[in-house]
């Protein structure tokens, strides 16, 4: 106990201040795209023919965060003619059609469902899938658990059974051998009941998108509440899109 006090006194506070002090990510990370309309079509048109997840519409200069792996390789190959990635990590939706953008999203407090905050303002257990990813969702969910982000201090938490549970968080690409584990977690949780996708996995299949062997589109197989883009989503993105829709 003696050296738990210890540590502790030399540790000091170590919880972020967030959402009350803003936080600034690190100078690398990719965060949400601009796409500058006034690039050189055929530029785009070569960038969106090397994206690995064809998430770059050239025609309408979109790009598709749902898909988007946030390589770089667009902002690369174009030296930012095409594509610039800022470091804003509030990157959730509540439509899949909205992660379609050329820069901006709408703000997900003002877009969440007000119910949800009713329901689930005070207390939101969830139960996390993992439905055949290569587990960086579920390690940069974990960290959520950490005293840094201290998820807990908001009343929300990731239980082991979904009958304790308001909703899922699913990560992955939903292989076919994990459908009908989904399906029956999913049933298994009480009404009202919230869908979570992380990780452009689940959102469109990420880097399986088109494999005979994934479902690829969570929405396809349950009704789909709230997008966590990234691969993996950075903590924070989880967090700012977790906060926002349900506190």
């Amino acid at each position: 106990m003696l050296k738990v006090i210890r540590n502790r006194r030399e540790q000091g506070y170590r919880t972020s201040k967030y959402p009350r002090e803003p936080v600034q990510l690190y100078a690398r990370y990719r965060g949400l795209p601009t796409v500058h309309q006034d690039c050189d079509r055929e530029l785009a048109r070569t960038c969106a023919g090397a994206c690995p997840q064809q998430a770059i519409d050239a025609d309408n200069m979109m790009i598709d965060l749902g898909r988007c792996t946030f390589c770089g390789q667009c902002e690369i190959q174009s030296r930012g003619k095409l594509v610039t990635f800022s470091n804003n990590f509030e990157l959730g939706a509540c439509n899949r059609d909205e992660l379609v953008t050329s820069g901006s999203l709408p703000a997900l407090a003002d877009h969440s469902k007000k119910h949800f905050k009713s329901l689930f303002g005070r207390s939101l257990q969830l139960r996390q899938i993992s439905a055949g990813g290569c587990n960086a969702c579920e390690a940069d969910t974990n960290v959520l658990g950490t005293p840094f982000f201290d998820l807990q201090r908001f009343g929300i938490d990731f239980v082991a059974s979904p009958r304790h549970a308001d909703g899922i968080l699913v990560t992955g690409p939903v292989s076919h051998n994990m459908q009908q584990a989904v399906l029956a977690t999913w049933e298994a949780i009480p009404s009202p009941r919230v869908v979570i996708a992380s990780g452009c996995c689940a959102i469109s299949g990420g880097p399986f998108y088109g494999s005979s062997d994934i479902i690829g589109d969570l929405n396809s197989l349950i009704p789909v509440d709230l997008y966590i883009p990234g691969c993996p989503p950075h903590p924070m993105t989880t967090l700012h899109a977790l906060l926002s829709f349900f506190k």
